[in-house]
């Protein structure tokens, strides 16, 4: 996973990168203090993911901050999430912002060419449950999967589900995202040879308590193979599926 420290090796195996070049990389600042922020830009090294800017609680001069210390340490791709509309108008005044509404996700650059092990599917429980998912196609596509998805798909009909068992049987990790009961990740979980990972939604009325019904029912889900993500976490179900979509890949 970590194709940044292995990219600059291989291009000093091949000599397109002297040792001396590599030593400077590898010696720059692990982050950047900028007052009410550190930009951690070491990130992508140990990881093979650089920092995403989580937007809720910054103001629009923070954010921008944030931005430009990214930029001009030579991150091209930068992912905001949790982006309220105001923030993102005022910041595409400034950068070229790409705004995902639905998903309250703002995207500099564009994502890579999609690779790994496979597709990556989407599948919510119902419309209601789309928001969330979009964050987490969103987050899986701009680390560079490939994704499928299949909405409103839940149990109250479960012949719309049927009627993608290739897609859910040709994945190579799903994200079940259901509220209410929560029951759509244990069904998918009993059909499919990937992992799933679960995240269940604010979505339901008052004994759903904000998601915590769903979160309890995928937690004690007695399908094999189902990890679970917070409430409404999409952008951690999207970035854990996009690891696993790359587990012993060349990305």
């Amino acid at each position: 996973m970590n194709t940044e420290i292995r990219l600059l090796l291989e291009q000093v195996q091949k000599g397109t990168v002297s040792v001396d070049e590599a030593l400077l990389a590898l010696k720059k600042a692990p982050f950047a203090d900028i007052g009410y922020a550190k930009v951690d830009l070491h990130r992508r090294l140990r990881q093979g993911a650089a920092e995403v800017i989580y937007g809720a609680g910054k103001t629009p001069a923070q954010i921008a901050g944030i931005l430009k210390t990214m930029l001009e340490n030579g991150q091209e791709r930068i992912l905001i999430t949790r982006l309220e509309p105001d923030k993102a108008e005022a910041l595409a005044r400034e950068f070229p912002l790409r705004y995902e509404a639905l998903a309250r996700v703002g995207i500099l650059g564009q994502p890579p060419a999609p690779d790994g092990l496979g597709a990556v599917v989407v599948a919510t429980g119902g419309t209601s449950d789309v928001p969330v998912a979009e964050e987490a196609a969103l987050t899986a596509e701009f680390l560079g999967s490939r994704v499928v998805r299949l909405y409103d798909v839940g149990v109250a009909g479960l012949h719309r589900m049927l009627s993608h068992l290739d897609e859910i049987m040709g994945a190579s990790v799903i994200i079940a995202i259901a509220g209410m009961e929560g029951a759509l990740a244990s069904v998918i979980g009993g059909l499919a040879d990937c992992p799933v990972i679960a995240v269940p939604t604010s979505v339901g009325y008052g004994a759903a308590f904000g998601g915590v019904s769903a979160l309890l029912s995928m937690l004690n889900s007695c399908a094999s193979g189902v990890s679970v993500v917070n409430i409404d976490n999409g952008f951690g179900a999207g970035f854990l599926a996009n690891r696993i979509n790359h587990m012993g890949g060349s990305k």
